[in-house]
């Protein structure tokens, strides 16, 4: 589950009980990605709440579904399948469409972009490619591309706050050694409007 110390659930008490509280799926499963916090709750609670705010904030205009096809692409250009796994799964609810949902995987995993997407978000997928993978060679006209394909100035700031987000997860997981061992795959949060909902259905 993890290379590190985890605290349960039913080992849990005190604040750190009140936070797997607010983060739990069905039958009290917290996810190993935040269970991996417990010695360091403090931590837990920064990260549950960027994670709420940019994936799954109302005030988002990109489709969710497209901010996480964004973190299935990251997670692939680090080798991350714990976040592949679980944010796949998502994406392929948000689609309501599984034969889609498996295109765009074998398109990313193959790193041919442009297929199955329009244009405008294939080059969100190029920016999220050398912002996880050459951040120091990006530059003014990367944003100015962005902008060309259509995109606002909020909706990059989206894109980068995604992409941002899942290179930070990614090293959580692949850092600290955390598997998919006992959880409950492509779990999300619950309503959007309301940041301080925390809990996974």
């Amino acid at each position: 589950m993890s290379w590190i110390k985890i605290i349960s659930y039913k080992e849990s008490e005190g604040k750190l009980r009140r936070l797997y509280d607010k983060v739990t799926g069905p039958n009290h499963n917290v996810d190993n990605i935040m269970l991996v916090h417990g010695l360091r709750p403090h931590t837990m609670t920064g990260h549950m709440s960027l994670y709420k705010n940019v994936l799954h904030n109302s005030n988002n205009t990109l489709p969710k579904w497209y901010l996480e096809t964004l973190g299935v692409f990251v997670s692939i250009l680090n080798d991350c399948n714990y976040c592949v796994e679980h944010h796949f799964s998502g994406l392929t609810r948000l689609l309501e469409d599984e034969e889609k949902a498996q295109e765009i995987r074998s398109s990313l995993e193959n790193k041919t972009k442009t297929n199955h997407l329009n244009e405008r978000f294939s080059k969100g997928l190029v920016y999220a490619e050398k912002l996880t993978l050459d951040a120091n060679t990006l530059v003014e006209s990367d944003i100015r591309t962005l902008k060309d394909s259509g995109f606002t100035d909020g909706e990059i700031l989206e894109i980068n706050q995604v992409v941002s987000y899942f290179n930070y997860a990614n090293r959580t997981v692949l850092g600290l050694g955390v598997s998919t061992e006992g959880d409950i795959i492509g779990l999300s949060p619950n309503n959007s409007d309301d940041e301080r909902n925390w809990n996974h259905q």
